[in-house]
């Protein structure tokens, strides 16, 4: 299945919820072993909220060789890139350090608590 992803975003792909809406297009998808092509041309702006829930979430219930064989990511500026890069990698240290994940999840905890 192909998804243009700028007709979901436009040419920003920067928030969170936008984010989410792709995931939940491309979740059972993948669950079924399919693979998913993630078409971005002309999308221009890209931000780390959007690819965290869009894609970085995935590797709580997948492995990354899975994600690398089901999704096929196009038209994605170099920028775009190393940004999904940089998500995936965090993620996926998120996902398999549970020491880590606590820090992070306290951290953030104390962070909401404070705003």
């Amino acid at each position: 299945m192909k998804y243009n992803i700028h007709e979901i975003t436009g040419q920003y792909a920067i928030s969170p919820n936008k984010g989410q809406k792709i995931y939940d297009l491309i979740y059972q998808l993948l669950s079924l072993g399919q693979v998913v092509e993630l078409d971005f041309s002309e999308v221009k702006v890209f931000a780390t909220a959007f690819f965290n829930v869009a894609t970085g979430q995935l590797l709580k219930d997948f492995s990354r060789d899975d994600l690398n064989r089901q999704i096929c990511i196009t038209g994605l500026t170099n920028d775009g890139q190393h940004i999904l890069q940089r998500v995936m990698d965090n993620a996926e240290h998120y996902y398999n350090d549970a020491s880590y994940r606590r820090a992070v999840d306290n951290v953030m905890q104390e962070y909401a608590a404070n705003c």
